[in-house]
This record gives C-alpha cells, sequence and structure tokens, in this order.
C-alpha cells in the first residue's frame, strides 16, 4: 500500500483555506486532515461542522476527520451531513467504541480509532478487525507544532503484527522528512503533517519530501 499524504489544515492560514487546499491538492495530497477539537477532551478549540461543509464544496479530496471530543458518537451524524468520508474518534473519549465504530460504519463512512501517546497499543486491539484505520498519535493531542515523540513510533509494529494486512496506520504529530521516514520504515502507511507543510514556504517540495 503506497503513502497517504493528510495534511492538517490545523496549520493551514484560515483566512485562505481554500487557497491552501489547492495548493495540497496539486502538490499531491491524497486527504486533508481536519481536526475537531472542543476545548474538552483537548485544551484547544478549533474546526466545526459548518467548516467541514465549507470545505466540501471546494474539494474532492477525502476529508479525513479526526474528532478529538468528548462524547463522539453524538456528533458523527451532523460530520457525515456535512461531507466527511472518515471519521477517527479517540479510544480514550468513547465509552463504547463499538458503538461509534457502528455509528460511522451505518453513516457510509470509513471508521478510525485514535491513541494518545500514554495509551498502550493493546487498548484498541480488539477493535482491529473492525475499523479502516488506526491513527496512533506521536504527540499530546490539542496543538500543531510539537515535537515527535520517538516511543509512540513503537506502537506502530505491535498494531501491525495484530492487524488485518489493510489496515490503514496512520501516524499525527511532529511529522517531517525525517520522523516520517521511521514511521513507514516501521509500518505506517499514512502521514499526517501540518506546520511542516504548511510552515515551509514551498508545499509542493514539503509534500514530496514526505512521499519518497
Amino acid at each position: 500500500m503506497s503513502v497517504i499524504l493528510s495534511p492538517s489544515l490545523l496549520s493551514a492560514d484560515f483566512a485562505n483555506l481554500g487557497h491552501d487546499i489547492r495548493l495540497v491538492e496539486e502538490a499531491g495530497a491524497d486527504w486533508l486532515h481536519i481536526d475537531v477539537m472542543d476545548g474538552h477532551f483537548v485544551p484547544n478549540i478549533t474546526i466545526g461542522v459548518p467548516v467541514v461543509k465549507s470545505i466540501r464544496k471546494i474539494t474532492n479530496l477525502v476529508l479525513d476527520v479526526h474528532l478529538m471530543i468528548e462524547n463522539p458518537a453524538d456528533f458523527v451524524l451532523p460530520f457525515a451531513k456535512a461531507g466527511a468520508d472518515l471519521i477517527t474518534f479517540h479510544y480514550e473519549a468513547a465509552e463504547n467504541p463499538e458503538e461509534v465504530i457502528s455509528f460511522i460504519h451505518k453513516a457510509g463512512l470509513k471508521a478510525g480509532i485514535s491513541i494518545k501517546p500514554k495509551t498502550p497499543p493493546e487498548s484498541i486491539f480488539p477493535y482491529l478487525n473492525d475499523v479502516d484505520l488506526v491513527l496512533v498519535m506521536t504527540v499530546e493531542p490539542g496543538f500543531g507544532g510539537q515535537s515527535f515523540i520517538h516511543e509512540c513510533a513503537s506502537k506502530i509494529p505491535l498494531i501491525k503484527e495484530n492487524a488485518p494486512d489493510d489496515l490503514i496506520i496512520q501516524v499525527d504529530g511532529g511529522i517531517n522528512n525525517v520522523t516520517s521516514k521511521i514511521c513507514t520504515s516501521l509500518g505506517a502507511n499514512s502521514l499526517v503533517a501540518g506546520s511542516y507543510i504548511f510552515g515551509s514556504g514551498d508545499v509542493e517540495a514539503a509534500c514530496r519530501s514526505l512521499l519518497h
């Protein structure tokens, strides 16, 4: 499976979002990673349903919506209706992960489950056959521009060993042209990068450096 590049709009220029989306489209991005934060599960507030709906109107890229929120089951349908293609929720935020996965699939979307840096990968082993994607956070969720936590990368091969062959293993946090190679060498096949891409001054070169 080739590497899926999902630039994180958290680091884009929100006053020129359409422009920045076009830049990553032209640079070869496969997906757009949209971080949804509620100020409770993580100490920040970001994009909501109306913005996702607006983004959907201007791009055909897969909208990879990452819910960093409490009560994720309550927001599956609103984001599905807004145009999400894939919804990832946090294992730590869900009382009943099976229920959230079921809601996402019933809405016709792909389902992802994410774990924070201190959550052991074994916590999500029971769900690996039911989800389409696992997101390994290599920074504490909540803010962009943080440094890659190397110990978190060791979760990737453990997940890969216990997962179906077609599972997408995505990594998010401190991804650049060096850490991306560490993650893909361990078995990751989807990369989320924000500040490295949008803060680079050359979006196309930054994207290319992650894919080669």
